[in-house]
């Protein structure tokens, strides 16, 4: 799924609106909680998530010069000892020099080859990585306080985009669906609700594909995008979620539970 840059901005925006909001209204307490980082309690992980963001600001996507991320050393220490008001502002300023310095680049600028996590790709790969990257973040956070997210718009469509775009290895490498099997990923909004809607079609010749769409799979796995994506970020417990109902599958029973088990290939 091809994106401009100013999909990619509005996508920060709405995150960067989000964490701004965090840091601004979040008690003592809440800050101090454990997140579903092992790591980090909910401080820690704004500070992280919000200190890739200024390592990136200003870095020109290359294929040979990667982000400064020796910054984040200086950064987390400056961070440990702010107040909470200080960091509420700096998480203020930060947000608003990473969106000027995309408003600033060239549209082009997402198809130029770039470093990211996943090797050489292209700069739109990096910013869809920070997408997906803040929105899992912003549910660490959430899911331990009991706070509800909204799980449409442009940041969710691109945080499961990039569980897609790994999709294949995860159909093959995690879950081991055999040759000739196939299986289609409903993704699909809680009751009610407006979400995302896409089926995620996979086939298994010579080796696990993403193909347009499977006339009839041998097992299709139903789950709304916040389930999928935490699960395929390993965050939460795909038992639990199968016991709660979020994630289901029809077809092929034992392929269905074996595929919801096992959808983690980050954490």
């Amino acid at each position: 799924m091809n994106h401009q840059l100013s999909d990619y901005i509005d996508a920060h925006r709405s995150l960067f609106a989000h964490y701004n909001d965090l840091a601004e209204r979040l008690s003592d307490e809440q800050m101090t909680s454990q997140s579903l980082c092992p790591d980090w309690d909910v401080r820690g992980v704004i500070a992280h998530t919000l200190g890739v963001e200024v390592v990136l600001t200003g870095w020109a996507p290359s294929t040979e010069v990667p982000p400064p991320f020796e910054k984040l050393g200086e950064f987390n220490a400056a961070v440990d000892a702010m107040s909470r008001r200080d960091l509420a502002d700096r998480v203020q300023a930060i947000t608003a020099a990473r969106l000027a310095d995309l408003e600033g680049l060239d549209p082009s600028v997402v198809d130029e080859p770039s470093i990211t996590p996943m090797g050489i790709k292209t700069y739109g790969r990096f910013l869809q990585v920070r997408v997906f990257d803040m929105w899992v973040h912003a549910r660490d956070i959430a899911i331990p306080l009991g706070e509800s997210l909204d799980d449409s718009g442009a940041a969710a469509e691109m945080a499961l985009q990039e569980v897609d775009d790994s999709i294949g290895y995860i159909v093959g490498k995690k879950i081991g669906l055999p040759e000739g099997k196939s299986i289609v990923f409903a993704i699909r909004p809680r009751g009610g609700e407006q979400g995302v809607d896409r089926d995620i079609a996979v086939s298994v010749d010579g080796r696990a594909t993403r193909v347009d769409s499977v006339a009839s799979p041998d097992v299709t796995v139903t789950a709304d995008v916040g389930t999928f994506v935490m699960l395929a970020a390993g965050r939460i417990d795909p038992q639990a979620q199968i016991d709660a109902g979020t994630i289901s599958w029809s077809g092929d029973d034992e392929w269905g539970r074996t595929a919801a088990l096992n959808l983690a290939y980050t954490g």
